[in-house]
């Protein structure tokens, strides 16, 4: 069973805590976690590009110059493809990218990411992630206090809205809520910084 230190917001050691080995000690798995980003990044697209084909752009109704005898070649519409102004060829429609993973696939992909931060010794563990007042200082300080990398996601047992304000301006720094992580959102920080409260939820939900 993984054992992490248990830090506070001046970066001081005050505890340890037990994790849950299926949770965060679980084996690493590439392909699925490859597949859960994947599918993450597919349904952000809308899917909402189109472009005019020659049936859609106005105009074109009249042959511009007779079939022969004028030496040029020969067109039937000044709103073909290889016109000015003309359609466009086999261009994108709106469409939808939306992919699925199945329930158990998603669980151990969430897995894979809870440990390989853990193994990456990239996890820290706070005992109380708060702020008296709305100030981006308080929350500045508490990640060069932990050493934190350019990119953080810290974790809150519950949407705090002092916390989340006074990261918003942090470039690099993500706020969420334990119940609302994301597989990518794991991988994409340098530093995964979780409230101790967080981790017991994390391991209630998901073990």
């Amino acid at each position: 069973m993984p054992t992490m230190k248990v830090m506070d917001m001046t970066g001081k050691e005050v505890g340890s805590i037990e994790l849950s080995e299926k949770v965060f000690g679980a084996e690493v798995n590439g392909a699925l976690l490859h597949t859960a980003v994947r599918t993450y990044l597919m349904n952000q697209r809308q899917g909402t590009q189109s472009t005019l084909t020659r049936s859609e752009v106005s105009g074109g109704g009249k042959k511009p110059w007779k079939q022969k005898g004028t030496g040029r070649a020969r067109q039937g519409s000044t709103r073909s493809p290889q016109w000015v102004h003309g359609g466009i060829a086999l261009g994108p429609k709106p469409r939808c990218y939306r992919l699925t993973m199945n329930k158990k696939a998603r669980r151990a992909a969430m897995f894979s990411a809870f440990s390989s931060k853990v193994a990456a010794g990239e996890m820290i563990v706070v005992n109380s992630i708060a702020a008296a007042e709305y100030k981006t200082k308080t929350m500045t300080a508490m990640l060069e206090a932990l050493g934190a990398g350019k990119r953080a996601l810290i974790v809150l047992p519950e949407v705090d809205k002092i916390v989340v304000k006074s990261c918003a301006n942090i470039p690099g720094v993500k706020t969420a809520v334990c119940n609302a992580l994301s597989v990518y959102d794991i991988l994409n920080c340098d530093t995964f910084i979780v409230a101790e409260a967080a981790v017991k939820k994390i391991e209630e939900v998901y073990a």
